[in-house]
């Protein structure tokens, strides 16, 4: 099973990341689930037509108890994907790392993954904060890779780097690797030598080429990815191209 953690800063398009390289992976017959790990609770957003899935924590809130199935906070979205947020506390209050521990602990619970059998699943983690609950989907085993989204900006690129040496940090556990970069462009000057050049020197490889694409502007104004809207544009053959490497990775591995 292909178990990915992709993390990222704030912003850097990891979402959109994430959730077209979960259409991507559908649409080549994978059982997948997307979970994503974000207070925002918009990782699943443009797999579900724009109509998003409650949050965990939002339901635990709502109903003060603890959903007893796992259709009471998911939704089924583009190729089948099992969408579910874990979403955050209120405002203001509490710990938003903590919606990430209880609801892993929760999806245990209900056994989602003895029931759903999926052939993928992929965790969209805020990479600002890479301790506690953010750094648990590869601390607790849940991810064995990682992906780190970032483009050539400077902070994009020092979140990068800090998400790096966290995972480095574990290693000597059997933790989660990273196994590589998704270069998000956002057309910065020099952008492709400035990723290049932290991933040489993170000894890891640029995994994929996203290119800076009004396609995904304008499906995600749909409430769609542009793997769903337009599998034939120039960024969803990127998110293709990179699906089927995990596949055949994973294949090859298993």
């Amino acid at each position: 099973m292909i178990k990915l953690a992709i993390y990222g800063k704030g912003g850097i398009g990891k979402s959109t990341c994430t959730s077209n390289l979960s259409a991507a992976l559908a649409s080549l017959g994978k059982k997948v689930i997307q979970i994503g790990c974000d207070p925002k609770a918009d990782s699943t957003i443009n797999l579900l037509g724009g109509d998003p899935v409650m949050p965990v924590m939002d339901y635990m809130r709502e109903y003060d108890e603890e959903p007893d199935s796992i259709d009471k906070i998911s939704k089924t979205g583009f190729g089948g994907v099992l969408c579910i947020e874990t979403g955050g506390p209120t405002p203001g209050l509490g710990c938003a790392g903590r919606g990430i521990i209880t609801t892993f602990s929760l999806l245990e619970q209900l056994e989602l993954f003895e029931k759903v059998k999926p052939d993928a699943v992929l965790y969209d983690v805020l990479g600002d904060v890479v301790c506690g609950g953010f750094a648990a989907p590869i601390r607790e085993g849940y991810a064995e890779q990682v992906l780190i989204v970032t483009s050539g900006e400077k902070m994009a690129l020092y979140a990068a780097n800090n998400i790096y040496t966290a995972v480095r940090n574990f290693e000597d556990r059997s933790y989660a690797k990273v196994r590589g970069v998704i270069m998000n462009r956002r057309n910065v000057e020099d952008e492709e030598q400035k990723v290049r050049s932290f991933a040489d020197k993170a000894g890891i490889g640029i995994i994929a080429d996203i290119p800076r694409s009004a396609d995904i502007i304008k499906y995600e104004d749909m409430g769609m990815t542009c793997v769903e809207g337009d599998p034939e544009c120039d960024a969803a053959k990127q998110f293709i191209a990179l699906a089927k490497t995990l596949i055949d990775e994973d294949e090859k591995n298993g």
